[in-house]
């Protein structure tokens, strides 16, 4: 295995799915005071999610609160409660890439614009045999990471 040509800098976001985000809002908005800074609705993604901050600038952590539009479709985005965790990565189509060729398995749709306006892509949460690295069961989004948050994280790291 060659050397890994990009980083994994920090988490970008949680995913937190259930049959009513007003639920979800009450504890994470009303109790803990995340603030609401965006929604996004998506037929193909059967998803109506509020996207939820903690945190500033280049650290801040986004919580996306998600409901199905049809809970009979898929994906079902509220039958696992935690649906993903994102990372940020400094090159996406490096890591994508690179991480194929060593085994990891990416869920369809290779990469594209998420709901935060970044470009996206999820490792699916299962292996198989032409590519047996996967989530263990987690659904992995990694999330190409603006300037200004790889400058932040390298300035951290010293």
């Amino acid at each position: 295995m060659t050397q890994r040509p990009f980083k994994i800098l920090g988490i970008q976001q949680i995913a937190i799915g259930g049959p009513s985000k007003d639920k979800l809002k009450t504890l994470w908005v009303d109790m803990l005071g995340l603030e609401v800074t965006g929604n996004f609705v998506s037929e193909r993604e059967n998803v109506d999610e509020d996207i939820c901050a903690m945190g500033k600038g280049p650290f801040k952590v986004e919580v996306d609160l998600m409901q199905p539009l049809d809970p009979e479709k898929k994906p079902a985005v509220h039958a696992t409660p935690l649906n993903h965790v994102g990372l940020w990565v400094d090159d996406l189509p490096t890591a994508v890439e690179w991480l194929s060729a060593n085994g990891v398995r990416f869920a369809p749709g290779g990469i594209r614009r998420g709901a935060a306006g970044y470009d996206i892509t999820f490792l699916h949460p299962k292996g198989n045999e032409e590519f047996p690295i996967g989530g263990e069961g987690v659904l992995v989004e990694l999330v190409q990471a603006p300037a200004e948050v790889v400058e932040a994280f390298a300035k951290l790291a010293g």
